[in-house]
């Protein structure tokens, strides 16, 4: 028998027509699973909750049906309230399933303490950039005598002397001194 007439013959047919139905029959019997298990067009806004702490988001988040874990506590904003909630992922007015986690991150309680690195015998400039990277603020500056012009002598914060090893919350003002090229 040739190629072509088997090709049209009726077994061949039948066979290609059952395979056919058998494979539609799957892929209907599979969109139809895949919606009712992944609950396809079922959604939930998520709602905002920037600036509030947990007491007031947790009852709400349980109402919609939606988990929550507080990833991180970001940095001390003094905007917010100490404990709320400063990002949240997925963001505001996103679509999500139900039971879906959100990721919170929470205020600090208070500015982050940082250790203060060496600062003295370095020229101004080098002394700001340290600072300002760490989070503090340049302070004032004040001349005396040294034979180092514009090289960090003495830093200080709020009249106390400070040295390297100490520890400052961030943010604060860091007031230095420096020589003015003269002995």
């Amino acid at each position: 028998m040739s190629v072509l007439k088997y090709l049209f013959s009726k077994s061949f047919l039948k066979t290609s027509f059952r395979i056919i139905i058998t494979a539609l029959l799957f892929f209907l019997i599979l969109v139809l699973f895949l919606r009712l298990n992944t609950r396809h067009g079922d959604f939930i806004v998520v709602p905002d909750l920037i600036g509030k702490n947990i007491q007031e988001f947790e009852s709400q988040l349980n109402e919609l049906d939606l988990e929550f874990i507080i990833s991180d506590s970001g940095n001390y904003n003094p905007e917010f309230k100490i404990n709320s909630v400063l990002d949240q992922l997925p963001k505001v007015n996103s679509k999500v399933k139900q039971g879906r986690k959100i990721y919170l991150t929470l205020n600090a309680s208070d500015f982050e303490i940082v250790e203060i690195p060496k600062i003295t015998r370095i020229t101004v400039r080098q002394a700001r950039k340290t600072i300002e990277s760490l989070g503090f603020v340049f302070g004032e500056i004040e001349y005396v005598d040294d034979i180092a012009r514009d090289e960090v002598i003495s830093i200080s914060h709020e009249g106390n002397d400070l040295k390297e090893g100490d520890f400052l919350k961030r943010t604060s003002v860091i007031d230095f001194k420096l020589g003015n090229g003269k002995q």
